[in-house]
Parts: C-alpha cells; structure tokens; sequence
C-alpha cells in the first residue's frame, strides 16, 4: 500500500500542522498539509474559496485534492478539519493510519482566540458555540477513522509528536504495506 505514513485529523485547533511538521521531522519524513495542498490547487485562500464557491464546493475540491494527496504523499499528511466529512473522503481514508489530535474546549479556546481566518468559525464574536457545535458532528466521525488517539492539548507539538511515534511503535518502523505481486 502507499500513501502517507501518518495521517493526523482533529477539531480545529488541535495543532494538526504544527504537530505534523515536528512529526514529520522526527520520522526525517516529507510534511503536507492538506489545506496547503487546496490553496495551492486553487491559487486562492480557504477563506477567498469559501466565500465564492460556498462551503459545498470548498468540500468537493478538498475531497479531490485529499485523493490525490493520498496517492502522492509518502509522509505526514495533516488534514482539515472537515476534510472527513465528504462520504467519499471518509471511504478513502478508511483503514488508514489515522491519528486524531484530542483537545478539549478549554484548550481549543485558548488557541482559537475569535476564530480569524476560519470560515467555519463563522468570525463572530465568541466562536466556541460553532466550534461545540462542529466537534459534536464531527467527533464520532474521527473516533470511527482513527487507529490511535493522542492528547494533543497539553505540551509542545515536539512532545506531542514524540507521544505519537511512541504510541505507533512497531507500525511506524515497518512502514507502510508493502503490495505483494
């Protein structure tokens, strides 16, 4: 099988780019993340892409840029938030090798301050209620994709990612499936 050797998912604010870059570098692996990997594809910011196309054509492209990126990712890949959330994402990703990011709400304010430059934040004043809201949904979804689960709300993204390898032992040192002929 190819395809990243870790995927990591989570709510917002869960560090899932700053633990994958340290992960990434701890494995000497290549680091993706996939919001990057759709600015790049659209040539526009998430937030420029949620405005024009709307939240259903931001998930369509994120879906079509997720396929590829699990094909072509050899690495760490991080993922959106509600990148699981497309049926067809989900099916993909399916069986992988997942690690959800937990943070619980006290964390997740702390790092989310008013929500800037997170449309599904809505910008308003407090944005906690959505994000409540948007872990409640999309919390069963990460616990059904998941392999492992690891705190991320408390220490470094260095600790954090050193929690991950230590947890994943022997399927990182194996790597990924190799096809047989």
């Amino acid at each position: 099988m190819t395809g990243p050797a870790v995927i990591l998912l989570g709510p917002m604010g869960a560090g899932k780019t700053s633990v994958g870059r340290e992960l990434a570098a701890r494995l000497d692996l290549p680091f993706e993340d996939l919001d990057a990997l759709i600015v790049g594809a659209a040539g526009r910011s998430i937030p420029d892409l949620f405005a024009t196309d709307g939240e259903d054509g931001f998930r369509a492209l994120e879906a079509s840029v997720l396929e590829s990126a699990l094909t072509a990712s050899s690495g760490v890949l991080a993922l959106g938030g509600g990148a699981v959330m497309h049926p067809d994402s989900r099916q993909r990703l399916r069986g992988g090798p997942i690690v959800l990011l937990e943070i619980d709400e006290p964390v997740a304010a702390e790092r989310l301050g008013r929500g800037h430059g997170r449309p599904m934040l809505g910008g308003g004043e407090d944005p906690m209620p959505r994000w409540r809201e948007l872990a409640a949904e999309r919390g069963p979804v990460y616990r059904d994709l998941a392999r492992w689960r690891v705190d991320a709300g408390h220490g470094t993204a260095a600790a954090v990612a050193r929690a991950i390898t230590d947890m994943m032992g022997q399927d990182l040192l194996s790597g990924p499936e190799e096809e047989t002929a």
